[in-house]
């Protein structure tokens, strides 16, 4: 009997050799983004290209073919870039677009499902099995992308906000869809597929929700020790809500991008320094997604599915989408220019490709050339479809001035004992703050401005102070006005000391 070889132990020296290496793929990839900020290449083909060149048909010749762990990572990444966008998502732009993202989630996906699937099968040839599973994965759009593209296109609010939710809302319908295509046995019935999506999203809501308004309300009125634990417990929530919600046999992806939307838009204690935590924690969810995506694909054997992904991508950019957004927003009356907008804005991402390892994972037969199609088709269409938005908003007529007034910077740290508020608020460029003297922000009794910082220089205010752009002002309010103070805050910042006269509400 030969001796059985034995697995060599992970040792310090191999975790040297791993930290080494993922530290400097993240430098690339940080180096790379302001590469494709300036040249206007979506970020993801950046990250994506890292992956492949490190591949085995790469310089760097290294051999990854695990699509479980891929899979595994991606949904893991996928929930950390839902909770930074749920915590970036403004409710007063979702809000009145709730009705129509909902639809474009369900009705419009089985819309596009249909239309794509029918191309595949009678276009390229595929099985219907096949063909089901592609138009599934390619028919949600992808949450990471539109955070980015769309947050840096002046677009109106109610686009913004229905193109945001429906790229939150439409990965849990998809999933079941591409697990329920990819089971070894007959496909359920349809009235069972959707009375399945139906529950897991109603669980999902009520889940993210709830874990959400208790989160939030937790962090509002216990003081932390450290600042820095604020945004760690932000984004253990927002995971929480996820965990419970796949649990429970619901939508674990819905609940934490309603989980985290509650957060976003709860006036959290040291708001700003969470913003930015979980902005960095989203940039490496993304680049270590798609990395890894890029490391699973084997270049040189997708020769055969460029054509294919082609056809199917075409149909889908031009045919599956468009119609999805015409049958889907029917009972909502949106100019033909909205609509076109919005069809050319379904981005695809990683979430295809991650979608695409799940029958991978199950043994689906041709399971291998279905991630190749949909690999070639994100990258294609991607590069086609999100360097041009900007200039397809402009010619619809669509792009936003930026003529709004700059917000203040408001971040808030309880005084737990005290049973009152700091508020540090920044003046920016922008606010009509500028000139108002201490006495005419008139703040509710109860509140002070006790320290103004200017030029690096801090000095204690008098009521005849004016201020000035760029200043750091340090409000204490007690905590039965902290609100109406802040409101007050926003109210002058954005209609000066007429804010009263012109009807500003200071709303966020």
């Amino acid at each position: 009997m030969g001796s059985r070889r034995r697995e060599q132990p992970l040792t310090v020296h191999h975790l040297n050799q791993l930290l080494l290496v993922c530290s400097l793929v993240l430098l690339v990839a940080v180096a790379a983004v302001r590469i494709s900020s300036r040249s206007g290449l979506p970020s993801l083909l950046v990250y994506l290209g890292i992956g492949v060149a490190m591949g085995q048909d790469g310089i760097g010749d290294v051999h990854f073919d695990s699509a479980e762990l891929t899979q595994v990572i991606g949904y893991a990444a996928l929930v950390v870039i839902l909770a930074e966008g749920g915590l970036g998502t403004k409710w007063k732009e979702i809000k009145p677009g709730l009705p129509a993202a909902s639809s474009l989630a369900i009705v419009g996906v089985s819309v596009s499902v249909g239309v794509t699937a029918t191309a595949a099968h009678y276009l390229i040839g595929l099985e219907w099995r096949q063909a089901l599973i592609i138009g599934a994965v390619v028919s949600s759009t992808d949450a990471a992308a539109v955070f980015s593209v769309l947050r840096k296109v002046p677009l109106p609010s109610r686009v913004t906000g229905i193109l945001e939710a429906e790229s939150g809302f439409n990965d849990a319908p998809v999933v079941i869809l591409v697990v329920a295509f990819s089971t070894a046995g007959p496909v359920d019935h349809w009235y069972h597929l959707i009375g399945e999506i139906a529950l897991e999203l109603a669980i999902g809501a009520a889940i993210g929700l709830a874990v959400g308004f208790m989160g939030a309300y937790g962090l509002r009125h216990v003081a932390l020790p450290a600042s820095g634990l604020y945004p760690i417990a932000v984004m253990a929530i927002a995971v929480t809500a996820y965990a419970a919600g796949a649990l429970a046999h619901g939508s674990g992806f819905l609940a934490v991008y309603l989980a985290s939307m509650v957060l976003g838009n709860a006036k959290l204690p040291h708001w700003p320094a969470t913003r930015g935590f979980a902005d960095g924690l989203g940039w490496i969810a993304q680049i270590g997604m798609f990395v890894l995506l890029g490391l699973l694909v084997t270049p040189h054997e997708m020769g055969d599915d460029i054509w294919p992904a082609l056809v199917i991508g075409l149909v889908l950019t031009m045919v599956a989408r468009p119609l999805s957004v015409v049958v889907a927003l029917l009972p909502f009356r949106m100019r033909w220019q909205e609509q076109a907008l919005m069809s050319w804005a379904g981005l695809r991402g990683a979430v295809p490709i991650i979608l695409a390892t799940i029958p991978m994972v199950s043994g689906i037969e041709e399971s291998r050339r279905i991630f190749n199609i949909v690999f070639v088709l994100v990258v294609v269409y991607t590069l086609v479809q999100g360097p041009t938005l900007p200039w397809l908003a402009r010619k619809l007529g669509l792009s936003k001035s930026d003529s709004e007034t700059a917000d203040l910077g408001i971040e808030s740290a309880p005084l737990e004992r005290l049973r009152g508020h700091l508020l540090s608020v920044a003046i920016p460029d922008g606010s009509k703050m500028h000139g108002v003297e201490i006495n005419e922000l008139r703040l509710p009794a109860g509140a002070a401005v006790t320290l103004v910082v200017r030029g690096g220089e801090s000095f204690v205010p008098l009521p005849t102070t004016v201020l000035r752009r760029g200043d750091e002002l340090l409000v204490v309010a007690t905590d039965p006005v902290r609100d109406a103070a802040e409101r007050r805050l926003r109210a002058v910042g954005q209609g000066g000391k007429l804010a009263d006269w012109l009807g500003t509400g200071g709303d966020r």
